[in-house]
């Protein structure tokens, strides 16, 4: 199974939504916040190290 996005206007992305549920597919509505949540997600998940830094490091940085 895969899954795509597709962002549009309001019009397209309703006849995109009543298409996909009449192929068989789920559709889930995602409002802005939300997808701008999820590719924050992502590009975090790109950069991760695995490495810890103390509280100091972070507090130091971002001062």
């Amino acid at each position: 199974m895969s899954t795509i996005l597709i962002k549009a206007d309001k019009q397209s992305n309703k006849i995109l939504s009543d298409l996909a549920q009449k192929l068989g597919g789920n559709v889930i509505d995602m409002k802005d916040d939300q997808f701008e949540d999820f590719l924050l997600g992502t590009m975090m998940d790109k950069v991760k190290t695995g490495k810890t830094v103390s509280k100091a490091t972070i507090l130091k940085k971002l001062r």
